[in-house]
């Protein structure tokens, strides 16, 4: 599933292609998604013009003139750029005919995205509102994951994937972050100090801004929105690798499973 980096990659290689455009003509192929595709979809962003292209945790929010466009990638969903000629491929589900003869595409051959829609008018949608922050923000650092752990007994993994707690650091990221800063991913979140969080904080930072440098990790199917997979693959120090040696100290790594995910870490590494 794509998770920050990846969405973030993505945002940044569509945005010069879409700022100032006019969205001429929507084509809805496919609306059931994960959630159904607004049936009004077409005629409202008709005519509309593209003001700003974000991203909020993994959601892609595209500021139109009347409202929001929220775009979640799901599992397997793409968001990239055709030309207003180029044929359509099976699961090319939902087109945004652009005025420079360009098309935004969303394709999703397992249908777990959505393509959501937020007027001006109303407030934070309900998917957004109780998200925590962001990892690369001021808001996140150390202190304030050590204060939102205190009396928590669940897994540190865990609690680190939760986007109430911080948004975005799924679980490649938790792995490598975890590895980065020691901590084994079984730990209680309560038990750990603070100057621990305070090491988790800025791995969590540098191994997020490593894997956008890196355009995501791409471990099957993902590419940006310029069609280029993600390289952050060949950096990953314990995702993936079980069994093979740790790259600190030679130990073997060790696999299992946490919250139902694979939960790869060094037994002499991280305590």
């Amino acid at each position: 599933m794509p998770e920050l980096p990846e969405v973030e990659t993505v945002r940044r290689g569509v945005e010069p292609h879409l700022l100032g455009r006019r969205i001429e003509r929507v084509v809805v192929r496919q609306p059931q998604l994960r959630w159904p595709v607004p049936a009004e979809l077409p005629s409202l962003l008709a005519g509309q013009r593209v003001q700003g292209v974000a991203r909020r945790a993994k959601y892609l929010l595209i500021g139109l003139d009347g409202g929001t466009l929220l775009v979640h990638l799901g599992m397997s969903g793409r968001l990239f750029l055709a030309e207003n000629s180029e044929s359509v491929a099976k699961h090319d589900h939902i087109d945004w005919q652009l005025d420079s003869g360009m098309t935004l595409r969303f394709n999703d051959p397992r249908r777990f995205g959505a393509v959501l829609w937020q007027p001006r008018e109303r407030p934070e949608h309900p998917l957004l509102s109780e998200l925590g922050p962001e990892p690369l923000s001021a808001e996140f650092d150390g202190d304030y994951l050590y204060a939102r752990s205190r009396g928590r007994s669940a897994a540190i993994k865990s609690f680190l994937m939760d986007n109430r707690i911080v948004v975005g650091v799924g679980n490649i990221y938790a792995n490598e972050a975890l590895f980065a800063a020691g901590i084994r991913p079984t730990a209680a979140a309560g038990k750990v100090s603070r100057p621990r969080y305070r090491l988790l904080a800025e791995a969590v930072r540098q191994v997020l801004e490593a894997a956008i440098a890196q355009g995501g990790t791409t471990l099957k199917d993902f590419v940006g929105g310029d069609g280029k997979p993600g390289y952050f693959k060949q950096e990953l120090q314990v995702y993936g690798r079980a069994g093979l040696p740790c790259t600190s100290c030679g130990a073997a790594l060790r696999e299992i499973r946490l919250a139902q995910r694979s939960t790869v870490y060094c037994p002499r590494c991280q305590r």
